[in-house]
C-alpha cells in the first residue's frame, strides 16, 4: 500500500510530462530564424526553425547549367524539321536547351519521352505536344508577367525539379459524395492535402485559379445579394485558397496581410501585390495553357473529373516564398526561354 501511495504522484507527474510533450510536439525547438516581411513595428515577421530552413535550401539547390553554346550558325528551323517554337535559335542553342530540359523534367527517360527516337520531327507523341506549348507558356510568363516573377523569370526546371509531373498541380475535386452529417456540397471536412487538409472546401482552385470569382473575406454590401449564402462559401472557399498559398510559399498570414486590418491595403506588405499579380497569372496559364491541353492527354493523366492538370502556388514554389530561393536560372537560357521573339 505505501509502495503504491508513493508510485501515485510519480505516476501523476510521468503523466503531466508526456502530456506536455505531446502539446509541445508541434512547437519547433530553437534555434530559430526571425525573417522581417513587413514594415517596422507591425510585428510582419516570419518565424522559421534553422534545421528545416537548411533541408529547403537543400531540397531547392539549383542544377549547373549546360554550356554555353554558339549562337552563329544555321538556325534550329533550318537545320532541322518540325521546329515550331524555338526555331529562331542557333543549332548549337537548340541542342543545349534540348539537353537541358532532358535533365529538368525526365532524366531517366531521356529525349525518347517527348520523341520518337526513330523519327524526332514526329508530334504523334502527346508529350512533345505537350513540351511544346509548355515551352511556350514559359516564354509568356518571362515576357508578361514580370509583375509576378520580376526579373529572375521562369524555366522549366523551376516547376519540374527533374519529374515529368510536378508537385503541387491540383484538379478539379468535388470529393467523394458520402451521405450523413459529413457530406458537403463544398467539399468541406474531407481532408485534401493541397489546402493542408483544413476543414473547409477542398477545391477552392476551380472557381478561384482557373474561374474568376471574387476573392473576398467580407460581402461588399451590407446585405447577401444574388445567391443565397454566397458571401459565406466565398468567404470559406478564400480561407482554403489562403492556407493553400501560406502553405506553398511556406509563410504565414502576415507575410502579406497586416494581421490587425486583413483586408486593407495600405497597411498590407508589398509581398501583398506581388501575391495578387500571382493568382491573376495562375489564371490565364490555366485557362490559356493548360485547359486546352485537355483533349491532348491520354486518360489516365487526367483527374477524377476528367480534367487535365492546372498550375496553383505550390507549382512553382514547392514550400518557399521565392521559387529556388530567388536564384535565376533565366539568366543562363535567356536566348531560349526568355521572352519571345517578335513575329
Amino acid at each position: 500500500m505505501k509502495a503504491l501511495f508513493f508510485q501515485a504522484p510519480r505516476m501523476a507527474l510521468m503523466g503531466a510530462a508526456l502530456m506536455a510533450a505531446g502539446l509541445l510536439a508541434g512547437c519547433d525547438a530553437p534555434p530559430q530564424e526571425s525573417t522581417q516581411s513587413g514594415y517596422r513595428g507591425t510585428g510582419a515577421a516570419q518565424i522559421d526553425n534553422k534545421a528545416r530552413v537548411q533541408a529547403k535550401r537543400e531540397a531547392n539547390a539549383v542544377p549547373e547549367a549546360q554550356p554555353a553554346a554558339d549562337a552563329s550558325g544555321d538556325k534550329a528551323s533550318k537545320a532541322y524539321q518540325n521546329v515550331k517554337v524555338l526555331g529562331h535559335l542557333s543549332e548549337g542553342q537548340f541542342l543545349r536547351v534540348m539537353a537541358a530540359m532532358t535533365e529538368w523534367v525526365a532524366p531517366e527517360e531521356g529525349c525518347g519521352y517527348c520523341h520518337n527516337l526513330d523519327n524526332l520531327a514526329d508530334d504523334k507523341m502527346y508529350t512533345k505536344v505537350v513540351a511544346r506549348r509548355m515551352i511556350q507558356m514559359t516564354q509568356e510568363i518571362n515576357t508578361n508577367w514580370s509583375s509576378h516573377v520580376g526579373q529572375t523569370g521562369v524555366t522549366c526546371y523551376t516547376c519540374h525539379r527533374g519529374q515529368a509531373v510536378p508537385n503541387g498541380v491540383w484538379f478539379s475535386d468535388k470529393g467523394p459524395q458520402t451521405a450523413g452529417s459529413a457530406a458537403s456540397p463544398a467539399g468541406q471536412n474531407m481532408a485534401a492535402p493541397m489546402i493542408d487538409r483544413a476543414s473547409l472546401p477542398r477545391d477552392p482552385f476551380t472557381p478561384l485559379l482557373l474561374g474568376k470569382e471574387e476573392i473576398r473575406v467580407a460581402a461588399a454590401t451590407a446585405l447577401p445579394t444574388g445567391e443565397a449564402g454566397a458571401p459565406i462559401q466565398r468567404a470559406e472557399q478564400t480561407y482554403s485558397l489562403m492556407i493553400h498559398m501560406s502553405t506553398g510559399l511556406g509563410v504565414n498570414c502576415t507575410f502579406c496581410h497586416n494581421s490587425r486590418a486583413f483586408s486593407s491595403w495600405e497597411e498590407s506588405t508589398p509581398q501583398r501585390a506581388t501575391a495578387w499579380y500571382g493568382i491573376r497569372m495562375a489564371r490565364e496559364l490555366n485557362n490559356s495553357f493548360m485547359t486546352p491541353l485537355q483533349s491532348t492527354f491520354p486518360p489516365h493523366r487526367l483527374g477524377p473529373e476528367g480534367d487535365v492538370a492546372k498550375v496553383g502556388c505550390t507549382t512553382c514554389h514547392q514550400g518557399v516564398n521565392k521559387p529556388l530561393y530567388g536564384v535565376s536560372m533565366l539568366k543562363d537560357y535567356l536566348a531560349e526561354l526568355g521572352p519571345a521573339p517578335k513575329q
